[in-house]
């Protein structure tokens, strides 16, 4: 378990499979991030018909809320998301550090206040890893000081020591839960994290590495995280927070030939597509970054070319769809110079609205020609006003048949089927959570999944997986 092995190389560049719990990774592999256990806009089934190998949680948000015990009780992270495949969780660091001006580093931990209700709560390398460990994700992160982008030698070896010291801690504690130890929380409370199911072992500690943009800090700090243990896999921490996008490319050079080839590189907080094209390049195997869902859930889209406004047009006549973008090779914006500019730049945003998820194997954006009508310039139809009323009823009759009729249609049919709503159902609630439905009151709806019963409107069940044999044996 925890394997990682690589099947093709070129160059820095590899190709490989990293084995966990959950399933196998294969890589170079990006990491959708469901920040607070769900990827915005996107279902699990979605994530499955794109691909997704691997998902990120965050410890901070889950933590703050709904919490982690609540998470165990709903029978763990995974459980939770409605996600069988394989998890990372990172520790949270790079959210607690990101409080400027509501948090206070201490050598213990970092005490924050909550974004949510405004409590005071304390971060600690222990805590860190006893949430990680109690959500149960396939990987954990050590808990680490994120320094600024362009943070001085003084800053970047402060956050460096400091993230090595932590790493001792991380790691003693999780050998200690995942040997089955009971051992005492340091500030003297009660032991409330379960144990590991020992001798199976589902869950590893990957470290970070720190440094700022001083490759000195990088390669000490990689030195000393090596000499700490043996790992399955790095990470590497503080790119891409502000720093201009050579100074990550050449330090991602820099420290390719220093990693340890035989571990999985996982490179934090990276997903523009030039930026992970370069990391590929560079020997780099994960990626994680908010940014592909946040684009596509406010109706963009990276797509590889520029299309010339004219080819819109081009095909109405004959009926065919016409490719708002055609493939081409991908750009390295450090070969190009270019040290600070745009990193979605030959990946130009869509601002249209498109349909849900395109499970495409290819990325291009289709666009069917009825669109082309709206794009002509009146000027050169000839038909003034008519062409104008043309354009408007045009707009109109496409909005209704790919908007709004698909949509009362799927509303009927959801209507229908919480009419239907009987106890004994198989359910899944539009927050992923699956469940038996136990008790219908009203509007309300009680289900019982694993050991927890939960209240939901009935309006949020999203549809029945499974009924009773004994009503599905009913003739019609």
């Amino acid at each position: 378990m925890f394997d990682f092995t690589i099947e093709a190389t070129s160059g820095p560049a590899r190709a490989g499979r990293l084995a966990l719990p959950h399933g196998t990774v294969e890589t170079p592999a990006f990491l959708p991030v469901g920040t607070q256990g769900t990827v915005r806009a996107l279902s699990p089934r979605d994530l499955q018909a794109v691909g997704a190998e691997l998902v990120l949680a965050n410890t901070y948000h889950l933590h703050v809320r709904p919490g982690e015990a609540v998470v165990a009780k709903l029978g763990g992270l995974h459980r939770f998301m409605a996600w069988d495949r394989p998890l990372l969780t990172d520790s949270g660091g790079f959210q607690v550090f990101s409080l400027d001006g509501f948090r206070e580093v201490r050598e213990d931990g970092v005490e924050f206040q909550s974004h949510v209700d405004g409590g005071r709560r304390t971060l600690t390398p222990e805590r860190a890893v006893e949430i990680q460990w109690t959500l149960g994700a396939d990987i954990a992160m050590a808990f680490d000081h994120v320094a600024p982008g362009g943070a001085d030698v003084a800053t970047a070896r402060d956050a460096l020591d400091r993230t090595l010291r932590w790493l001792e801690r991380c790691a003693r504690r999780h050998r200690e839960l995942s040997d089955s130890r009971t051992a005492g929380r340091p500030d003297g409370k009660a032991f409330t994290v379960r144990p590991s199911d020992s001798p199976t072992v589902r869950q590893t500690l990957w470290p970070i590495l720190q440094g700022g943009a001083h490759l000195d800090l990088r390669a000490e700090g990689l030195r000393r995280i090596l000499e700490l243990g043996s790992w399955t896999g790095l990470a590497i921490g503080g790119l891409s927070v502000g720093e201009p996008k050579r100074v990550m490319y050449d330090m991602l050079e820099a420290l390719e030939p220093r990693l340890p080839g035989e571990l999985p590189r996982y490179l934090m907080g990276v997903g523009f597509p030039a930026d992970l094209v370069a990391a590929v390049e560079r020997g780099v195997d994960l990626f994680d970054c908010v940014a592909p869902t946040r684009h596509g859930r406010n109706g963009s889209a990276f797509v590889l070319a520029r299309l010339p406004a004219t080819s819109v047009c081009r095909g109405g006549a004959a009926g065919t769809q016409a490719p708002l973008a055609a493939q081409r090779p991908l750009l390295d914006p450090a070969r190009r110079g270019d040290a600070g500019g745009d990193p979605g730049e030959g990946f130009p945003a869509l601002g249209r609205r498109l349909a849900p998820p395109l499970h495409s194997n290819r990325i291009r954006v289709i666009m069917h020609p009825s669109f082309a009508l709206l794009f002509a310039p009146a000027g050169q139809t000839g038909g003034g006003v008519a062409v104008f009323v043309l354009q408007i009823g045009a707009f109109i009759a496409i909005f209704y048949f790919l908007l709004i009729r698909p949509q009362r249609k799927q509303q009927e049919e959801h209507k229908k089927l919480l009419s239907s709503l009987q106890k004994g159902d198989q359910v899944v609630t539009s927050g992923g959570i699956i469940g038996e439905v136990i008790h219908l009151k009203d509007n309300e709806v009680t289900i019982r999944s694993g050991e927890s019963r939960l209240v939901v409107m009935r309006s949020n069940v999203a549809s029945i997986l499974k009924r009773p044999a004994a009503v599905e044996a009913k003739p019609a």
